[in-house]
């Protein structure tokens, strides 16, 4: 079996990004990384961090990486914004429309039934396109409302080809089990954060937490659908590439890159 491509969310980077983009990505290619996830994208511009789609695509074509999603605001995918989110994405060469949090929808069951509206009927329009939206993972989405979590009853909801983007660390650290989320729901994890959690000091990093790897790993390449692994762990204010250079290298003594 191929080995599932490792990613690295760049707002584990930020700060390096706002520094000088065009040299964070190379040291992120440098590192062994070969795709990338941007984040904060509003939906009002064909650019991010204030560079050109084309130019970060040229960035990304001249460090050999790909861009395997992208963390948007809900508003992103809403009226005259899909057109431009769609046109950036495709420039890119992403499929992943990704909303990176809504903790406002998802503080009540009227917010998440709207939310799951908007991820339905983008994920119509993004189909023939063979583009993907969904919903990735923040500690308050596991909320309780009579037993059940604001994430499961948003993925109960919503379409199957809605992308269910599980953030380990994030899930855990809200009280939710990303295993038994994994298992409940299959098919539907295409894209993954990595991210630990409960580790003896802040800069931890995958396999010095709690985390239960090789069950993830295995759910991820048999049931859950995975294509690809996004590491979302990095130094304070995204300084710096150590955390997210020492990430890799758990990655890959794990035989996973």
């Amino acid at each position: 079996m191929a080995k599932i491509p490792v990613g690295l969310q760049l707002f584990s980077v930020r700060g390096e990004c706002s520094k000088d983009l065009p040299a964070t990505l190379k040291a992120v290619a440098d590192i062994g990384y070969v795709a990338i996830e941007p984040w904060g994208y509003g939906g009002d511009k064909l650019e991010w961090m204030g560079h050109p789609a084309k130019a970060i695509r040229k960035m990304l074509d001249d460090n050999g990486l790909t861009c395997c999603g992208i963390h948007l605001a809900t508003g992103a995918l809403l009226g005259d914004n899909l057109g431009r989110t769609i046109e950036l994405n495709q420039t890119l060469g992403n499929r992943f429309l990704i909303i990176a949090a809504d903790k406002p929808r998802m503080s009540s069951l009227q917010g998440i039934a709207e939310l799951a509206g908007i991820l339905n009927a983008t994920a119509d329009k993004l189909k023939p396109l063979g583009m993907r939206t969904g919903y990735h993972a923040h500690g308050f989405d596991f909320v309780q409302y009579d037993g059940r979590t604001a994430w499961d009853i948003l993925f109960s909801s919503t379409q199957h080809d809605v992308v269910m983007q599980m953030d380990i660390g994030n899930c855990a650290g809200g009280g939710g089990d990303p295993i038994a989320i994994l298992k409940k729901f299959p098919g539907r994890a295409l894209s993954v954060h990595l991210k630990d959690y409960g580790g003896p000091a802040p800069d931890s990093v995958i396999g010095e937490g709690k985390a239960d790897w090789p069950v993830i790993f295995r759910l991820c390449e048999t049931t859950a659908g995975t294509t690809v692994y996004v590491v979302e762990e990095g130094g304070a204010d995204g300084l710096g590439f150590g955390v997210s250079r020492r990430s890799f290298a758990a990655l890959r003594k794990m035989g996973k890159c």
